[in-house]
């Protein structure tokens, strides 16, 4: 019998390139969230896409009640902050544009659905797309951040069921490098938090991915606004 993995996938290049990690040996159901974010249109296509592209079932979960409790720039009318490259590794400049990004709860919330997924269908692993570089300003992509939510697993949860975090350990450059190895679908992923057909290439989210391909002389093939 295959095994069975629950995907958390918000159709960004982490999210895609951790699901497609498992590919071969899970079979795979992608979840993707609607939480009113301004990008979620993009977002959803961009998972769909991917999740053709490699076989997964998909499903979008709605959850608007997030978004009307969220103060946050991704999903109130806010503006979304920019940076510039070199902002990239100013810890203080960066903690300021993750707070305003910041969803209340966003992948507590989310990881506790995909354990009801898991155990509904019976799967032994989800897998998320955590990493090192996003984990310096957001803790809920840290190795204390899986490592707890795992211990919680152990006790909430009659399924022995373990959350998967194949970034963990790496920062963008190795995950671009990563995602051209077991040659992930990059090019479907949707990174921006904008929403706008092309990506922005001016929030955080976009420069970063920019700078990934840029240090790893891997073809970007993103279209963006502003490059």
């Amino acid at each position: 019998m295959t095994k069975k993995a629950i995907a958390v996938l918000s159709g960004g290049l982490d999210s895609t390139i951790a699901s497609c990690v498992y590919a071969k040996e899970y079979d795979i159901h992608s979840i993707t969230f609607d939480y009113g974010q301004k990008s979620s249109k993009r977002e959803i296509k961009a998972s769909k896409e991917i999740s053709a592209n490699m076989g997964f079932k998909h499903s979008v979960i709605n959850l608007e009640w997030l978004s009307k409790i969220s103060n946050s720039s991704l999903n109130t009318n806010k503006e979304i902050p920019t940076l510039n490259e070199d902002q990239l590794d100013d810890l203080k400049k960066c903690s300021e544009t993750a707070s305003k990004v910041w969803v209340p709860g966003r992948n507590l919330v989310f990881t506790a659905i995909a354990t009801s997924f898991a155990e509904s269908e019976n799967a032994e692993i989800i897998i998320v797309g955590w990493d090192k570089e996003e984990a310096v300003t957001f803790p809920d992509n840290s190795k204390e951040f899986l490592k707890k939510f795992n211990n919680l697993l152990k006790i909430g949860s009659p399924k022995d069921i373990e959350i998967k975090a194949p970034l963990i350990n790496l920062n963008k450059l190795e995950i671009v490098q990563l995602g051209k190895k077991i040659n992930a679908p990059m090019e479907l992923s949707y990174s921006c938090y904008k929403g706008n057909q092309k990506h922005c290439g001016v929030c955080e989210s976009c420069i970063r991915r920019k700078r990934a391909f840029k240090q790893s002389k891997i073809i970007d093939l993103t279209k963006y606004e502003i490059n």
